[in-house]
């Protein structure tokens, strides 16, 4: 007898207790690697004609205002386009487009309603500049998106460069311990790199805020539209100027791939000095439990895989730049199928793979915690203090050629006896005296590079401030443009209701 189906146990936690790890993937790693791709997306088809209405909605609010539509028909035409948005265009979901899906939304308009009335639809505008306007529109939520994570992982390595300023480690070069640092002063660093990365990608995106409606098909329109009104109305900050540009131009997409590629290499090599200092040769960082990954067959490994998934996604956004090059430089400067649509198709995956790569990095980020003990270690046996010995004797009087010289004797006749720095200095330099050769730990030193940006505390209380101003900044503007999006929103939804509500009355 078979054992009915409601009898199987119910998941326990314990289930993926692997014994070596104690806590599954945190939930927002899993949404980004596993559960995403199992859900459905958006219907394509309702997502794209939900922009292109909300134009329509603008523009005929601007057609009615410039007397350039009857209001009797622009009603009739609003109320037809408000009950699409209420069924999520379900007429239009399996409809043929053999012209694209604009012109299908327009036919069915027109098919409804009459030539009279759908026919006034694109009074004054082509699919050029209606295309140009739509691809702003739905760039603001992902690059927004991107913006606000960025923003999150700033703070949180601001927030542990304070947490983590006096705990020494080793700064390296070619992979070999150099100069002591701390682990705050480099979190600091890379907030700073951030906070200038954010600053192009803001830079990059501002042709987003700029509206290309009234451009039509390429030469304006003798229609006194006023492109300033939809502006308004649909939360752009400027109009365009200049048809041919309006058109001609995604170089948004150019810009915001390059970007997104530039902070890809920060956002991969910060990966490859975690992945490094979490390793068990290293051991200068561990990981939480769940961040990392255990295997399927080795019962000991403690695998920070989410590290090999920033790497790869950071990556995207510097094919899609190549990409969309390719596309774009074959074209003349005027509107094309290859700049508009072909160069515009690599965006949308370059702006989910690179948030996806910054949220991943924070994640494990804040799970990590430092072994300060063992980073004070590899500042010892790394020798890290060699430099500021040579700048003490250079303090003396002795040129710093000379004393690059004699402290790197000392330093190998330290490695080759194994003995203290200090204690080869002490015997090598008695002349100089205990200003020269004692207390050469490398918490003291890195305690006294406060010049240069170094991680000396009063260097740190200049450089934290400065990258928390910047990220401050960026964070106001991003967050007044939204209020100024939704500001824009409400202020359509009003004046279509005014018109809706007019026509009521007088029908």
């Amino acid at each position: 007898m078979s054992t009915p189906a409601t009898s199987i146990p119910a998941f326990s936690p314990k289930s993926w207790d692997s014994g070596r790890l104690k806590r599954p993937v945190c939930a927002a790693a899993q949404e980004i690697l596993f559960d995403r791709h199992l859900r459905p997306s958006a219907e394509p088809v309702a997502a794209e004609l939900q922009l292109i209405s909300q134009v329509d909605r603008a523009h005929l609010v601007m057609l009615v205002e410039q007397g350039i539509a009857a209001p009797e028909a622009a009603q009739r035409l609003l109320e037809g386009i408000e009950r699409l948005r209420r069924a999520h265009f379900g007429p239009l979901i399996d409809a043929p487009a053999p012209r694209g899906r604009y012109l299908a939304y327009e036919s069915y308009l027109i098919d409804s309603l009459g030539p009279d009335v759908g026919g006034i639809l694109h009074s004054g505008r082509s699919r050029n500049d209606l295309n140009a306007a739509v691809i702003r529109l739905r760039l603001r939520e992902p690059y927004d998106r991107l913006l606000a994570e960025c923003d999150l992982l700033g703070r949180r390595l601001l927030s542990d460069g304070r947490r983590y300023a006096s705990v020494t480690m080793p700064a390296y070069t070619h992979h070999q311990p150099a100069v002591p640092i701390t682990y705050g002063h480099y979190l600091v660093g890379v907030a700073a790199a951030l906070a200038r990365d954010m600053a192009d990608l803001w830079h990059a995106g501002e042709e987003i805020e700029q509206n290309p409606l009234g451009a039509g098909a390429v030469g304006g329109t003798s229609l006194p539209i006023d492109p300033r009104r939809t502006t308004r109305l649909l939360g752009f900050a400027e109009p365009l100027a200049n048809s041919v540009h309006a058109v001609a131009s995604r170089d948004v997409v150019l810009r915001l791939t390059s970007a997104a590629a530039v902070l890809g290499v920060l956002l991969c090599r910060v990966a490859h000095d975690v992945q490094h200092w979490s390793s068990v040769e290293s051991g200068l960082l561990h990981l939480a439990d769940d961040v990392v990954g255990s295997s399927s067959m080795m019962p000991q490994k403690r695998n920070p895989f989410l590290l090999e998934h920033v790497q790869g996604r950071a990556t995207v956004a510097l094919g899609a730049f190549t990409a969309a090059v390719s596309a774009m430089c074959t074209s003349r400067f005027t509107n094309a199928i290859a700049v508009g649509t072909e160069a515009v198709a690599h965006i949308w995956s370059t702006l989910e793979a690179a948030t996806d790569a910054v949220v991943l990095l924070r994640l494990v980020l804040e799970g990590a915690e430092p072994d300060a003990a063992r980073m004070r270690q590899s500042a010892v046996e790394g020798q890290t203090v060699a430099t500021h010995l040579a700048e003490r004797l250079v303090s003396a009087g002795m040129p710093f050629r000379s004393a690059h010289h004699r402290v790197g004797a000392i330093a190998a006749e330290a490695l080759e006896t194994g003995r203290p720095l200090e204690d080869v200095a002490r015997q090598r330099l008695p002349q100089y005296g205990p200003a020269v050769w004692s207390g050469l730990d490398p918490d003291s030193v890195a305690a006294t590079a406060n010049y240069g940006g170094g991680p000396g505390p009063g260097a740190l209380d200049v450089a934290l401030p400065d990258v928390s101003a910047r990220l401050t900044d960026l964070r106001r503007r991003a967050a007044r443009r939204r209020r100024r999006w939704a500001g824009a929103a409400a202020e359509l939804d009003a004046a279509v209701h005014d018109i809706l509500t007019t026509h009521q009355r007088t029908a």
